[in-house]
């Protein structure tokens, strides 16, 4: 099979909005979380979310067509935008087979605002059925996937993978797997969210799924501490251009990592609740290494699901030391989410970029905001608490598990000619 690479990045997240600034937040350990202010949430049980910041979309659409998009496409736009940029495809495009460059983009909740509003809107018109004839094309979430198709004009394979917040790794894991077989030479894939809307926030409150540590929010995603009360919602877009490694040879494109392996599995166990013994967790580590060709020696750093919530994090941490055995204590562990909060089904994207960029900066971005250990958690274990720390990378590991008990993984190491 084909080697597989990448070779363009794109982030758009509470913490940086573009690759630059996201990598000074990770490296900084800076928190996204702020009150909200997308719309009032003084009756909200929770009201902080880590919220994208600072952003525009007219600066990249006209103001016509934006406002034909859901918020979820205007952030799906800008990230993929810095990914195909970086990977250079604009400027050569006219030399390349544009019927070999796919688009597979997630999404897991979609247009969730657009259908929202027009819900309302429809309650307050005194029930008149007076749609936005744009209603459907915002909401559904394949719909990225076509806008970034259409804007370069990309003909190969085209299509959304939903799998509540595992839904963009599963992205990375079907363009790895489109390219490796030769249905493709180029995918342009990720994931985008825009869920910190009054549906969202009610939703997951309804759930207890949420912190509502609302007098302290900047600390309020604790992965691993024993005071962590649910996770912190985010939002935003991570974008990867994935590659034939013969393919960008032949174009001279920069290669930031190499993807490795890649892996799927469920929980069959509960609609939201983990498998108390993390058992679909560790069979999709154990399906990724071994899909890899690699050991679990070989891995130095993983960037864990650990969203903040009780339950989760513990059925993680056993499922990496029954994977990683006696390896687990020499390799990094960090949670990202610490700092963008949870982006759902854009999380993927936005951890697998971590991990490239760890690789390319020999860092481990840290887990902040940890102020007592947890005794139901080894201690011994590097969880790369409030600092990030340097040192060689070499592999990393990427785990995303969803609601439905879905996970997936997915490896990436140093590119090597």
């Amino acid at each position: 099979m084909k080697r597989v690479v990448v070779t363009g990045i794109g982030a758009l997240t509470p913490i940086g909005n573009s690759i630059e600034a996201y990598l000074s937040g990770l490296q900084n350990g800076v928190s996204g979380a702020n009150l909200i202010t997308h719309f009032d949430a003084t009756h909200f049980k929770t009201k902080f979310a880590c919220e994208v910041k600072n952003f525009n979309i007219e600066d990249i659409v006209d103001r016509k067509e934006a406002r034909k998009m859901d918020v979820f496409s205007h952030y799906a736009t800008a990230a993929s935008d810095e990914a195909v940029a970086m990977a250079k495809l604009p400027e050569q495009i006219e030399q390349l087979d544009r019927d070999r460059i796919g688009v597979i983009w997630a999404s897991g909740i979609g247009g969730l605002g657009s259908l929202e509003k027009e819900i309302h809107d429809y309650a307050l018109g005194g029930f008149i059925p007076r749609y936005n004839p744009f209603m459907i094309p915002k909401m559904i979430p394949d719909i990225a996937a076509g806008y970034i198709s259409i804007k370069y004009g990309f003909r190969g394979i085209n299509y959304a993978t939903v799998s509540a917040c595992a839904s963009s790794t599963h992205a990375v894991m079907a363009a790895f797997d489109a390219i490796r077989v030769g249905r493709n030479d180029v995918i342009v894939c990720g994931g985008s969210e825009a869920a910190v809307i009054q549906a969202g926030m009610g939703g997951f409150n309804a759930m207890k799924a949420l912190s509502t540590r609302n007098d302290d929010y900047l600390t309020a995603s604790r992965p691993f501490d024993l005071d962590r009360d649910g996770f912190v919602l985010g939002e935003g877009a991570g974008g990867l251009v994935l590659e034939d490694l013969e393919h960008a040879l032949r174009r001279g494109a920069t290669i930031y990592a190499e993807v490795m392996g890649a892996g799927a599995t469920a929980d069959a166990h509960h609609i939201t609740a983990p498998h108390p013994e993390g058992l679909g967790a560790t069979n999709v580590m154990r399906m990724a290494l071994a899909d890899a060709g690699m050991t679990p020696d070989d891995i130095d750093y993983i960037n864990v699901h650990g969203t903040s919530t009780p339950l989760g994090d513990i059925a993680e941490v056993k499922a990496i030391q029954q994977v990683f055995g006696e390896h687990a204590y020499k390799l990094n562990i960090s949670s990202t989410k610490s700092m963008t909060g949870h982006l759902l089904g854009a999380a993927g994207a936005i951890e697998a970029i971590a991990c490239i960029l760890a690789i390319q900066h020999q860092f481990v971005p840290p887990t902040i905001n940890h102020f007592t250990d947890d005794p139901g958690l080894d201690s011994a274990l590097n969880f790369t608490f409030n600092q990030m720390q340097h040192r060689e990378v070499k592999a990393a590991l990427s785990n995303t598990f969803g609601f439905g008990g879905h996970n997936a993984s997915v490896i990436f190491k140093a590119y090597e000619g």
